[in-house]
């Protein structure tokens, strides 16, 4: 391997992984009936199939805990007052949805 080739593989060694990391993404729904549909996936295309969702109080309390079918959704009842909804793919990755934010 010569000079240039080695300083290209350094620096390539040297890229920060964030720049192949995917981000998470989750939007709400309210579906007029009572219950609330979540879809999430990832910048990338990748499902969210497993991923955890919570469901908490204004206080922090947990009212639902469940995770994202095969299709990468999850359905719930629409809790009573404020709430808010938690999809949580890992560390750094939480993405948290007011419930004045889901609209029908």
């Amino acid at each position: 391997m010569n000079r240039k080739q080695l300083s290209f593989a350094l620096m390539l060694s040297m890229m920060p992984l964030a720049s192949m990391a995917h981000t998470p993404l989750c939007s709400c729904y309210d579906n007029g009936d009572g219950t609330v549909l979540c879809e999430g996936g990832f910048s990338d295309g990748s499902s969210a199939a497993g991923v955890e969702l919570a469901v908490v109080d204004a206080d922090g309390n947990k009212l639902l805990d469940g995770a994202m079918n095969e299709d990468s959704e999850f359905e719930f009842n629409k809790p009573a007052g404020d709430y808010k909804v938690q999809f949580n793919a890992g560390p750094g990755h939480l993405v948290e949805i007011s419930s004045e934010d889901i609209t029908e």
